[in-house]
């Protein structure tokens, strides 16, 4: 039984339980099984009235919606290829990424991402629909349940383009090899962490479906006993969370970040007694993971146990036993505040390639900083310049029409990932950096810029991002946004420096008072840094900072 025959399965022995909801106006709207898989009967309906058959591309450009899982999975039973889309990308973009895999049919969530595909698509236009014209029905119509079309294991079922951090993005193929290994993956590292538990799991999702790791989570779910509620409202996050009251949810480092910071800043607002305890609990729970734990460091952090923590625990989520972490670096400190308060947090390592996860972190042994061993089955070694190999089941076959591309990271068996990282005697890998992002000094140094931005960001409050440059320069140089003053930066960076060899200090820098966004096309869709744009938009501000240490 493949992965989707499992779904299926499972969905028909849930007719009456939710399995996935949605918060929309405040209202928490469910969806058992029998209405999932009407959903389902309604879109397998739709696309063979289309004309769409086995091997045919279906692109998919919707926010998050229980519709859009349903579509997912009528795609996927009768072997359509399903190419999902970031609803917040540039248009340009998305119709440059669907004239590649050429669909014979885009699937819009609603009239203004259909117009705006529309009104720059310079040729003919692929015939496009919209939820409503598919799921006119509603979600209350049972199906019959019909089995997905057979599939074997190298069939394809998904292309999702890559971020294309530093060139055009790639269609990533994925097959049905791929989701069946990685499920089991997810499946069994879900069961360590919840243990015997008869309830379903309680789980909160924000981050659009159209990411790897998003989309691995959602089937995770939908092929265990869980209920999965999907936020449709960022600004509501917080309240839709407190809501949902999940066992665990997917994070990216930004958003634990700002949790991070809200609870700072709350307690610092509030001073007293609780800021105190805070202040020294934390401080010794530092000292003990550094090993230097003092004689007071026990009472103060089982005060901070009895007095402080729990209320944290209980305005972050009342019900958490873990929040999972990926698709970039997390800065330890933040990682250590979140255990500090009791809730583990969990990293995953992965690329789309890799069917979004090489690595994560068992639940009973975590070690902070590092994103854990290799998932079940599958092998990875360091390369050439600590490149990290991988090889097994997860490895995708190739990009969509891209053969050469393919062969330069498909070798020898192995999978180049262009990620540096090193393994320590225990199997959990350390991520160090991007080998296309080192920064290569004329003096030869070879720098990773992201543990030095991510430090100099920590140090800058207020500040959005840090962006190191320099390469063929005679030393480093950073661009700096968000709210944060020319003194300020100079004074974090007076004490950075002293810290750092002569080679990796940043000698200057430029405040750029605009956060790169996606809107302004100088981050991917999940967020990761478009060096190349925001080096080739500031060309002007990089000079200048290297003419002026020259005068």
């Amino acid at each position: 039984m493949n992965f989707l025959e499992n779904i299926f399965q499972r969905l028909r022995q849930s007719t009456e339980r939710p399995v996935l909801q949605q918060v929309q106006e405040g209202k928490l709207l469910s969806s058992n099984g029998r209405q999932v898989l009407g959903l389902v009967h309604a879109a397998r309906e739709f696309l063979l009235q289309a004309g769409l058959k086995k091997g045919d591309r279906c692109a998919l450009l919707a926010h998050n919606d229980v519709r859009w899982a349903a579509l997912d999975l009528a795609a996927m039973a009768e072997g359509i290829i399903v190419v999902p889309l970031y609803a917040r990308q540039a248009a340009r973009e998305l119709v440059g990424m669907m004239k590649d895999c050429a669909p014979a049919l885009v699937v819009c969530g609603d009239f203004s991402l259909r117009d705006s595909v529309s009104a720059i698509w310079s040729s003919e236009v692929p015939r496009m629909a919209l939820f409503e014209e598919i799921f006119v029905r509603g979600s209350g119509v049972a199906g019959d349940g019909r089995p997905p079309i057979p599939l074997g294991d190298s069939d394809p079922v998904t292309i999702i383009y890559t971020s294309g951090t530093s060139g055009e993005p790639k269609g990533v193929v994925l097959n049905v090899g791929n989701a069946n290994h990685m499920l089991g993956c997810t499946t069994g590292r879900l069961d360590l962490l919840m243990g015997t538990t008869p309830r379903p799991d309680r789980v909160f999702h924000y981050l659009p479906f159209c990411f790897a790791g998003s989309w691995i989570l959602l089937l995770t779910c939908l092929s265990r006993n869980a209920v999965l509620t999907i936020n449709t409202d960022l600004p509501r996050l917080v309240q839709d969370l407190q809501r949902a009251a999940p066992d665990y949810f997917l994070n990216v480092p930004t958003l634990l970040e700002r949790m991070r910071a809200g609870v700072s800043d709350q307690l610092r607002q509030r001073g007293g007694l609780a800021l105190k305890i805070f202040s020294n609990a934390a401080s010794a729970y530092l000292r003990r993971h550094q090993g230097k734990a003092g004689l007071a460091d026990s009472f103060w952090l089982a005060l901070g146990n009895r007095l402080v923590f729990p209320k944290i625990r209980d305005s972050i989520g009342r019900n958490l036993k873990a929040l999972i972490c990926g698709s970039a670096p997390l800065a330890v400190e933040t990682q250590l505040f979140f255990i500090l308060l009791g809730i583990p947090v969990l990293q995953v390592y992965g690329l789309t390639e890799t069917t979004a996860i090489c690595t994560m972190d068992h639940p009973h042994h975590v070690e902070p900083g590092k994103v854990g061993p290799a998932i079940p089955g599958i092998e990875m070694k360091t390369g050439e310049q600590d490149e990290i190999l991988v090889r097994g089941p997860n490895i995708f076959p190739g990009y969509w029409n891209r053969p050469q591309e393919t062969a330069e990271v498909l070798r020898d068996g192995w999978f180049h990932t262009g990620d540096q990282g090193e393994v320590d005697a225990s199997g959990h890998w350390r991520i160090i950096g991007r080998i296309k992002n080192l920064l290569i000094l004329n003096s030869g140094h070879n720098i990773a810029p992201e543990p030095l931005e991510d430090e100099l960001l920590r140090r800058l409050p207020g500040a959005q991002q840090v962006v190191l440059v320099g390469n063929g320069r005679g030393y480093l140089a950073a661009i700096v946004t968000g709210e944060v003053a020319h003194p300020q930066v100079e004074a974090a960076l007076d004490t950075f420096n002293q810290e750092l060899p002569h080679y990796q200090r940043i000698r200057a820098f430029h405040l750029c008072a605009e956060p790169f966004s996606v809107e302004n096309g100088l981050l991917t869709a999940n967020g990761k840094l478009k060096r190349e744009a925001i080096a080739a938009r500031l060309a002007g501000e990089i000079e200048g900072m290297y003419r002026a240490r020259q005068a």
